[in-house]
């Protein structure tokens, strides 16, 4: 694991969740490399992940239309997410190549520029969700009562969207710098409270008030901004890498095109797969609360116990990235290739475990028949295309640390829209596979997906891209 024979692994995990601005990620073991960076990432992903699950647990208490309408919302919410790592990966990607040409000065003007796109995007996307809040649920297809339960849920979810995107866009600038403890901190401080308050603003709990599934956004972004705002504080306060001082903050149309350009194909590139889950889920919908409740809940247990891979597979864009900066290309490739070989077993793992508690994990989140049925039906077979999805995600970040993330677009484009919408609609609504048919062609994109990833990066020419 590590060139130094003192490093074992419990030293490494505490190196990793401390932090050290000072590690040169160009030089040394890939593997320790990636174990350093991939622990926090783990971990901050993780956090995010959990926003959800916290949500979706405390809110199955109100009852069916209640995680439903976090379901839906949380459906459209991708698209803001789509929006926000679309922008993460050419900030990361940008940043991560300054850091591996040791100019820190131009990361931290690449870091600035960033966040002048975060306020942009979160005034124009919280001021359409404070409008159109509702509108949003219907046209999701979610029935009267859903829409009445949860309208202004998800007002507040898209009208306080300038948390996601400067927390996104915040970690995306600690990730490619190599300070990815940073990004981990600010979302276990989020999560933390938003834990705490969760429980308190949907039941009531002591001197607040019952706000029901509303209670559920309010704590979310109330966490999620104190996460912000601790983010800022680390850019401005500096460190060895990244220190964002007032003479930075001047727009320099120079650098926020370039992160514009290389973010174009990330913004595509996410909004074309989280389209299609938008999709999905509006197809989902036609067969009642009930599937929207299984679907939601089990891809949100999906994601979340894949977490790992996620880290690992973001690992490797700061690592690409800094090695092509470094003008280390070679390195870049093996780097990659071993992160594949990690991902692929820990996949495999958990496709096994998977296959085993479907129904406890289900189980935790809701004990009705329907909602369990749809819901372990959708966890058994996504997993027999886990392994699958881990190549794809870990191909694409190696493209998105290169800056090259039109590859990444044209694969989505292929896989989720020529194969896989299509597929889900006409096995689910035409086949008779009912919601059945969305998951199966889901596993059949994943696959595809996968198989394309590796044969492009096998090819080689993202190691030319130049930011």
């Amino acid at each position: 694991m590590s060139e130094q024979p003192n490093d074992t692994l419990l030293t490494l995990f505490k190196q990793a969740l401390v932090g050290n601005s000072t590690i040169d990620y160009t030089q040394g073991s890939i593997a320790r490399a990636t174990f350093l960076l991939a622990v926090p990432m783990i971990i901050e992903m993780a956090m995010e992940s959990i926003f959800a699950i916290v949500d979706i647990f405390f809110v199955s208490g109100v009852g069916t239309d209640a995680v439903a309408t976090v379901g839906l919302t949380e459906a459209v919410i991708t698209l803001l997410y789509a929006l926000a790592m679309g922008l993460s990966m050419g900030t990361t990607a940008l940043v991560a190549r300054r850091i591996g040409e040791k100019n820190p000065a131009a990361a931290t003007v690449t870091a600035a520029q960033a966040l002048w796109l975060a306020a942009f995007m979160s005034l124009l996307v919280g001021i359409s969700g404070i409008l159109f809040g509702a509108d949003i649920l219907r046209l999701m297809g979610a029935e009267a009562e859903v829409v009445e339960t949860g309208r202004t849920y998800t007002t507040i979810m898209f009208g306080s969207s300038f948390t996601i995107f400067f927390l996104f866009l915040n970690n995306a600038i600690f990730r490619g710098a190599g300070d990815a403890s940073l990004a981990m901190r600010t979302l276990v401080l989020a999560n933390v409270i938003n834990i705490v308050l969760d429980p308190c603003l949907i039941y009531g709990v002591g001197p607040f008030p019952e706000l029901g599934v509303t209670g559920a956004a309010v704590a979310t972004n109330i966490g999620r901004g104190c996460g912000v705002m601790v983010g800022l504080v680390y850019l401005c306060t500096g460190n060895n890498r990244i220190c964002l001082l007032w003479s930075h903050t001047a727009m320099q149309a120079r650098v926020l095109w370039t992160i514009l350009r290389i973010s174009f194909g990330g913004v595509a590139q996410m909004l074309i797969a989280t389209a299609s889950w938008v999709f999905l889920m509006r197809i989902v919908s036609e067969f009642g609360g009930s599937a929207v409740a299984g679907y939601t809940i089990a891809v949100r247990i999906m994601l979340f116990i894949i977490l790992p891979a996620f880290g690992l597979s973001n690992a490797t864009a700061t690592l690409v990235g800094q090695n092509l900066g470094a003008n280390l290309p070679d390195r870049a490739e093996a780097t990659v290739w071993k992160v594949m070989q990690y991902v692929s077993v820990y996949m495999l793992a958990t496709a096994l475990a998977a296959l085993i508690f479907n129904e406890w994990l289900i189980a935790l989140f809701s004990t009705e028949p329907e909602v369990m049925e749809y819901g372990v039906a959708c966890l058994q077979i996504f997993s027999f295309g886990l392994l699958f999805f881990g190549l794809s995600g870990t191909a694409v970040q190696a493209f998105n640390g290169a800056g090259d993330t039109m590859t990444p677009t044209w694969i989505n484009f292929f896989a989720f829209w020529i194969v896989q919408v299509p597929l889900a609609y006409a096995l689910a609504l035409f086949g008779g596979l009912g919601p059945e048919g969305v998951f199966w062609a889901v596993f059949v994109s994943d696959v595809l997906a996968g198989i394309l990833g590796v044969l492009f990066f096998r090819r080689g020419r993202w190691k030319n891209k130049r930011v």
